[in-house]
């Protein structure tokens, strides 16, 4: 018999991932099993699967299926599996390749209760709290304007899955920018495992940071406890001016409106200026953002996560400006290399919506949250997989052309 047992609360790090797989906790479908490279320190990457369904509207399923959903709101259903092009702001709802089983409770060491019916099985779970789940953007998913969720049967939020769920995942899918070419396979989601749910304090994270630094200036240098500001979480600023006033640096990018599609498949290959106009360093500190357009910035502090933690970026409170930022939420253990390589800038993509809307550099602009791993990940970011966004400062997704 397989035991799990889970004795910390925290996200479920790789090597846990993958026996909850092997458990059938989560799964693929007919044909298409999990495969390797779905694993990340922290997260799973979900994949697209074989159909997707173009609806009036988003929606909640509340009281409902997601299929039922579907059935009221559906325009038309068309196959992916050879690719198909999805329209901006056009809303599709494409049923996932993986599933969920997640134990409808807790099972503890003393109870030695098995999971699921009672009934004997080759894999025995044995926790303290609950199983749930979280669900977010990847990280290119985001860097594309590509608005996803993830949705479940009988949910009243995105994103979160709660314990006991069994059944269908469901992605919401809304280009904003540019139309998108996408496959059966493609990967714009991922999704983590929690056992409970606790986030470390600001206290916790200030006497983190004193020992092991998870901020840093622009040059790299560990941020005094004086100069983070932290408030339910951790905040990051946004970055409009380069050291030296160079006028020629860029600082941001603003996608152009009309272009042609972006086909996912494709790495490397397009011309930025095909899709982006750069923001150029000025003599000014600010910026009007022009309303519902996107753009993309870099924070200026400089970030890292210990490899015993996890982060997630939330979207601003829209109570300091009707600004939404950083679709793509996961930070994975890792990130940004040791305390000695100085952290790494986050990449943030930013909408105002309704008004133009001032921002002015060093203008706080988000925040993180911090959860403890239950343990620490057999591999961290950067590290034995192939990371895109290592080191990063200022960058575009992977598709478009990289300066050599």
């Amino acid at each position: 018999m397989n035991n799990v047992r889970l004795r910390t609360r925290g996200i479920m790090p790789v090597q846990k991932l993958k026996l909850l797989c092997d458990a059938g906790i989560i799964k693929g479908s007919e044909g298409h099993p999990i495969e390797g490279n779905q694993f990340q320190p922290n997260s799973i990457d979900l994949r697209l699967g074989e159909v997707a369904h173009r609806v009036r509207c988003s929606f909640l399923p509340e009281n409902e299926k997601v299929k039922e959903k579907i059935d009221k709101l559906h325009q038309y259903t068309f196959s992916i599996s050879d690719g198909a092009i999805l329209e901006p702001n056009c809303v599709y709802i494409i049923p996932l390749l993986e599933e969920l089983d997640l134990p409808v409770g807790n099972y503890t060491a003393q109870k030695k209760l098995f999971n699921g019916d009672g009934q004997t099985s080759e894999f025995q779970l044995l926790s303290e709290e609950n199983l749930s789940a979280k669900a977010n953007p990847k990280s290119t998913t985001g860097r594309l304007d590509i608005f996803t969720r993830v949705i479940t049967d009988y949910s009243h939020r995105f994103e979160e899955i709660e314990p006991g769920y069994k059944g269908k995942l469901y992605l919401e899918v809304v280009p904003k920018s540019f139309p998108i070419k996408v496959r059966t396979g493609h990967r714009l989601n991922q999704l983590r495992v929690r056992h409970g749910y606790t986030t470390l304090s600001d206290q916790d994270l200030l006497r983190i940071h004193n020992t092991d630094p998870i901020l840093f200036d622009g040059s790299g240098n560990p941020l005094s406890i004086e100069e983070i500001k932290v408030k339910n979480g951790l905040f990051l600023s946004v970055n409009l001016q380069t050291e030296g006033s160079n006028a020629d640096d860029i600082v941001g990018y603003k996608a152009r409106k009309h272009r042609d599609m972006i086909d996912l498949d494709r790495i490397n290959f397009y011309e930025v200026d095909d899709f982006w106009e750069p923001i150029y360093n000025r003599k000014g500190d600010h910026l009007i953002l022009e309303p519902e357009a996107f753009y993309i910035f870099a924070s200026r502090e400089r970030c890292r996560i210990p490899a015993q933690l996890a982060a997630e970026m939330i979207a601003y409170d829209t109570g300091s400006g009707e600004l939404r930022t950083h679709y793509a939420g996961f930070f994975d253990s890792g990130f940004g290399g040791t305390a000695e390589d100085g952290g790494a800038r986050a990449v943030l993509e930013v909408r105002s919506h309704d008004v133009p809307f001032l921002i002015e550099d060093g203008q706080t602009f988000c925040s993180m949250k911090f959860e403890p791993n239950t343990e620490i990940p057999k591999f961290i970011y950067g590290t034995e997989i192939s990371s895109n966004y290592q080191g990063q400062g200022l960058k575009l997704g992977k598709h478009f052309k990289q300066p050599a």
